[in-house]
């Protein structure tokens, strides 16, 4: 299974979303947004695309924040993939958002706006970047491995 994350878009209309996103997440199984959508608009359009699994950020609108959940756990192909979006400093993100899941294979996260395709300790924590710069591609299978690309 192939799985579109970004994260980070911090925008105020689906229009505004990169093409060369739009054109990645259209051809994925699933899409994945760890957060900071900013609007509801940019939810609902890439829901247009195709399935959605998301998490709110700190900067999303009270209606956003509402609607989402602070964190997710999806179960692919056998696979327990964590998604939250993180919170504070960039400098121990790893260790904040690691500890709101237990046995996960992946954490997808967002907040730093720095991208990481990392494993540690056994879990692959993946940070998209802001969606501004790049996107990130999950391959799931009987691994998962990230690519991150870059706008």
């Amino acid at each position: 299974m192939r799985i579109g994350v970004v994260s980070d878009t911090h925008l105020t209309s689906f229009a505004q979303v990169p093409d060369r996103i739009l054109l990645a997440l259209v051809e994925v199984d699933l899409i994945i947004h760890a957060g900071d959508f900013v609007t509801r608009d940019v939810l609902d359009g890439l829901r247009r695309l195709g399935e959605v699994k998301a998490v709110r950020g700190n900067m999303d609108s009270d209606e956003l924040k509402q609607v989402l959940p602070e964190k997710e756990l999806l179960l692919i192909e056998g696979k327990r993939i964590g998604i939250t979006h993180g919170s504070g400093s960039p400098y121990g993100i790893d260790d904040r958002v690691g500890r709101m899941f237990e046995d996960v294979d992946v954490i997808v996260f967002g907040h730093s706006h720095h991208f990481q395709n990392e494993i540690k300790k056994g879990i692959l924590f993946f940070n998209p970047g802001q969606a501004r710069n790049s996107f990130g591609i999950l391959t799931v299978g009987k691994e998962v491995k990230g690519e991150i690309i870059s706008l």
